[in-house]
């Protein structure tokens, strides 16, 4: 498999190509139910514009698209500070995948529950 460039500033035709495997038919279903199991972002805890994340990403691994133990909630609301699923799915880049996506989740939602404040409470 080619390798995607960290350092591209133009995403190529083939690599738009490789990133743009259709999902499968059972895929609705599975999302769904994630997000009954898991309604909440995994890094901010924000329940609007939330996505199912593969963690290891279906176009790699293909045999892993509805397995639930690769999928995490992520959102995209911006609600902690940031876009969830862009910086730590996808560690800011959207051809990039986070290896690491749980553990990060995990350590970015403590920090953000333990943040200390400019002001006091």
């Amino acid at each position: 498999m080619k390798e995607i460039s960290l350092t591209a500033t133009k995403t190529s035709a083939k690599e738009l190509e490789l990133l743009s495997k259709p999902r499968s038919e059972g895929w609705p279903a599975v999302r769904r139910a994630h997000l009954k199991l898991h309604p909440k972002c995994a890094v901010c805890e924000g329940t609007k514009k939330l996505q199912v994340h593969h963690c290891a990403p279906f176009h790699i691994q293909p045999e892993l698209e509805l397995d639930p133990s690769n999928l995490i909630t992520l959102c995209e609301s911006g609600h902690g500070g940031v876009i969830c699923h862009e910086f730590i799915g996808h560690l800011s880049w959207w051809v990039a995948y986070n290896p690491n996506v749980r553990e990060d989740a995990a350590e970015w939602n403590r920090k953000l529950k333990n943040r200390p404040l400019l002001l006091p409470k």
